[in-house]
């Protein structure tokens, strides 16, 4: 992991995001800290941005330019740009359509400190984090509708629906490794065949489709 990583904080409570702010600050990880009130004022924070930001914690409900329309112009723009939504329980909407967009990661606003930290480290390093209650949440919201969508088959091999299991328990390339005893680079083969062939863009859309389509069964 870098020695020091780079990030906005992006609310327009002031209270909470000054908050924010000081926890971030006390992270022994945490670089140049900035701060915006909207959407509009993070990209403008952007543009002028050198370097760019490491990781982006970014509020969904704001004034000027909601977290959805910023996050959608931060992948088109700054693709490398890590961002982690914040959130309150009731987002459910956002957080899955997010999610399908490719956003790295959501926290809720009442998530304990240490989550925080984990959450900003598991991004860097491994490209995503997701609360362990996000199972929960995609199911929950997919029993809600009518199962009329045609279920697509992708024609995985058996080995390949053992590693799409273990990449829906969020286990990293290394950890799929150690559970099936093969390299690191054979692993990360299998989630790249995955992609390929259920037509996902990365490896959150994978695990969405998944639960969508009924590729797995988590225990």
């Amino acid at each position: 992991m870098k020695d020091k990583i780079n990030i906005i904080i992006t609310d327009d409570h002031t209270l909470f995001r000054k908050g924010m702010v000081a926890l971030v600050s006390d992270f022994g990880f945490a670089g140049e800290i900035k701060e915006a009130g909207n959407g509009a004022e993070l990209l403008a924070l952007l543009a002028g941005a050198n370097p760019l930001p490491d990781v982006i914690l970014l509020d969904l409900k704001m004034p000027v330019m909601d977290g959805v329309e910023a996050h959608s112009k931060i992948k088109q723009l700054y693709p490398d740009v890590k961002v982690i939504i914040l959130t309150m329980e009731d987002d459910e909407q956002y957080i899955l359509h997010l999610i399908s967009e490719g956003v790295n990661g959501y926290l809720l606003k009442n998530a304990e400190p240490d989550e925080v930290e984990t959450a900003i480290v598991k991004v860097i390093e491994k490209g995503m984090y997701f609360p362990e209650n996000i199972t929960d949440i995609v199911m929950k919201n997919l029993a809600k509708k009518e199962k009329s969508e045609v279920v697509f088959n992708p024609g995985f091999t058996e080995r390949e629906q053992e590693v799409l299991v273990l990449i829906c328990k969020q286990y990293t390339a290394a950890e799929i490794a150690d559970e099936l005893k093969v390299s690191v680079r054979t692993a990360e083969g299998y989630r790249q065949k995955l992609l390929e062939k259920s037509g996902t863009k990365n490896t959150v859309g994978l695990i969405i489709n998944a639960l969508k389509f009924n590729w797995v069964t988590l225990k």
